[in-house]
């Protein structure tokens, strides 16, 4: 089995794992209402996804 043969520092072990930093979701506005929604979902306000109608808003019903 492998062994290291120096102490991994500090500097370098954070290095490393900088890339597992968390990241701010990216937003887009809605094209159909103009609703600020998270990029790739459906708009929680009106159903939208896309520019079609994939959710029956609370309106409709």
């Amino acid at each position: 089995m492998a062994h290291p043969k120096r102490k991994t520092s500090k500097s370098k072990k954070r290095m490393r794992r900088s890339h597992n930093a968390l990241h701010d979701k990216s937003t887009s506005v809605c094209s159909y209402c103009g609703e600020t929604i998270i990029s790739h979902r459906v708009c929680s306000g009106c159903g939208h996804y896309n520019g079609r109608p994939v959710l029956k808003s609370t309106d409709e019903a």
